[in-house]
């Protein structure tokens, strides 16, 4: 495998994790924040330059497939952070160490309770369409993603406000938008939201997620539906040319708000089928980044003629049951595969070792890291075949699933035929993101039976984190319980981070001791570029916000 890329970048940010943890914990325990102005506290390698372009390649199965740029309706969400951050900015950053940076947004305050969040938007800003950049344009994205255009595409943040009721009939679980007043515009450049439970985490929460990029509201109500294909927003870019799964084009913004920003004057975003076409993209010079490689050998190879960057994972693959349908409804099956499940030989064979084994959610590059977990069922095939004789999984056929992506793909079989050799039987599927998507949420939810998936983020309670995979309320859960519910709400109910951490141990142990999916490693794919290129997330380590950093592009520059 070759440890270079390891001892190069890894090794370094490695040895500072308790470092990150505790700068984290400036970001998620403080009750207010003035955030950095600066974007993204960028680490300098070589001059500065202004000018200039660059092609980014983007993978075909993730995030170099998208439909539609427009926040609300972009089921393709945090895939496509990227994109949105480079057109709309960002309210808040997290940035280098776990630090909160202000874009968009200036500064916030929680009240001594947790429950409510004072945010403050930066003056003097404007949409590229020229109209103003405030607070009550903020609150007409708010109220559009929590409200009918969000919950309409399944993708309004369930946000600890009080919801509207729902129809009568409707199946437990229904979103609604918030009623008048949950969220208030209090100044030109000021809102309040009101939770109805403590809610520390309410900062991180906004990151990666559609309610952080803010739309133009003229603009989405001069383009009507077609606003995605024609997006406008206030971020360092804006759009040139958008080809759906092919080619985005953008420019730079010459009213971004930050005075010399962003450096680069045209970025191309352009998809890719594989790791393999992007490394001979690079090779033959038509690309000078690729965002997220996860093919070992070639990040191997890719450190003797370009920059490799490692970020530390925060987001393990897991292994989700579906506790609805059978056969996993059974608590003895789901054991069975614990105990059926041996990764590390996978971790070794496809990934020459270079992630760490871990028993829970988190991984090194977030908050609330806890590699090892009380209880939890490690691999014993002598268990496994006893557990599978009791419960017929011999008898029986499961369904595994997971994203077209050769990482997973590949992981996936490799699981299959470790589970083969133990008398259980096994069909493998795998789809885009959109796909996948579909699978999920297909026949509410009851017509999968196992999904090799990532389930985590930099904080635990955002983006894709424990409750993206686990909480009742997610439609991309196997599990309902509310046990584990109440201990999740507990965890980001404070904004003392040890608090925070204490209840996330214990849901941890939970999902352990009830065997609601097994964990693989805290994986998190390189970022590959051309000498000359630099920025945070490509050539000095950023924080991520869940499988990968939200690369700042408006701090990326090209001298070469």
């Amino acid at each position: 495998m070759g440890y270079r890329l390891l001892s190069v970048r890894t090794a370094c940010i490695a040895g500072a994790a308790a470092l990150v943890a505790t700068a984290a914990a400036c970001s998620s325990s403080s009750s207010s924040g003035t955030a950095s102005p600066t974007g993204s506290a960028l680490q300098t390698q070589g001059q500065v330059k202004s000018g200039g372009s660059i092609t980014v390649l983007e993978s075909s199965g993730y995030s170099g497939a998208w439909s539609n740029l427009d926040p609300a309706q972009d089921k393709e969400g945090a895939a496509l952070q990227d994109f949105n951050s480079a057109i709309y900015g960002q309210l808040f950053e997290l940035g280098t160490g776990g630090k909160v940076v202000g874009d968009l947004a200036t500064g916030y305050t929680f009240s001594p309770d947790a429950k409510t969040v004072t945010i403050t938007i930066r003056q003097g800003v404007k949409f590229t369409d020229g109209t103003p950049f405030n607070a009550q344009a903020v609150l007409y994205n708010w109220e559009r993603d929590l409200g009918p255009v969000g919950i309409a595409n399944g993708l309004a943040p369930n946000w600890l406000v009080a919801k509207a009721p729902a129809p009568k009939g409707a199946p437990p679980g229904t979103l609604t938008p918030p009623v008048a007043g949950a969220i208030q515009v209090t100044g030109p450049y000021t809102l309040v939201v009101h939770q109805i439970a403590p809610n520390g985490a309410f900062i991180n929460q906004l990151f990666d997620s559609i309610a952080n990029w803010i739309v133009s509201p003229t603009a989405v109500k001069t383009e009507g539906a077609s606003f995605g294909q024609h997006p406008v927003g206030a971020g360092p870019f804006t759009v040139v040319t958008n080809v759906p799964n092919n080619e985005l084009i953008v420019k730079k913004n010459p009213a971004y708000w930050q005075a010399g920003h962003p450096y680069l004057d045209q970025i191309t975003f352009k998809t890719v089928g594989s790791d393999e076409a992007a490394y001979e993209a690079l090779l033959a010079n038509q690309g000078q980044v690729y965002e997220d490689m996860s093919t070992t050998q070639l990040i191997t190879e890719s450190a003797a003629h370009f920059e490799v960057e490692n970020n530390l994972g925060t987001s393990p693959y897991d292994l989700q049951l579906n506790t609805a349908v059978p056969p996993f409804n059974n608590a003895k099956a789901r054991q069975a595969i614990y105990a059926a499940t041996n990764f590390q030989p996978i971790l070794q064979h496809l990934f020459g070792g270079r992630y760490p084994i871990v028993q829970g959610f988190t991984g090194p590059g977030g908050i609330c890291y806890e590699p090892n977990v009380p209880g939890y069922q490690g691999y014993d095939p002598t268990l496994a075949k006893t557990l599978i004789q009791q419960t017929g999984l011999d008898k029986s056929t499961i369904q595994l699933g997971t994203i077209a992506l050769s990482t997973a793909q590949e992981s996936s079989q490799a699981l299959a035929t470790q589970w083969e050799a133990l008398g259980l039987h096994i069909k493998l599927s795998s789809w885009p993101l959109a796909g996948l998507i579909t699978a999920f949420t297909a026949n509410g939810g009851k017509s999968w039976q196992s999904m090799v998936q990532t389930a985590g983020a930099y904080d635990p309670a955002a983006a894709i984190g424990v409750d993206f995979r686990f909480n009742s309320m997610s439609p991309f859960s196997g599990v309902h319980d509310p046990q584990l519910d109440k201990l999740l709400l507990q965890a980001q109910g404070s904004t003392d981070l040890s608090v925070r951490c204490g209840f996330y141990d214990q849901a941890a142990a939970y999902i352990a001791k009830n065997y609601y999916g097994p964990f693989y490693f805290a994986f998190s794919p390189a970022n590959i570029s051309v000498h000359g290129v630099f920025g945070p997330g490509l050539t000095t380590p950023l924080a991520s916000v869940a499988v990968v950093p939200t690369v700042p592009w408006e701090d990326v520059y090209y001298n070469p």
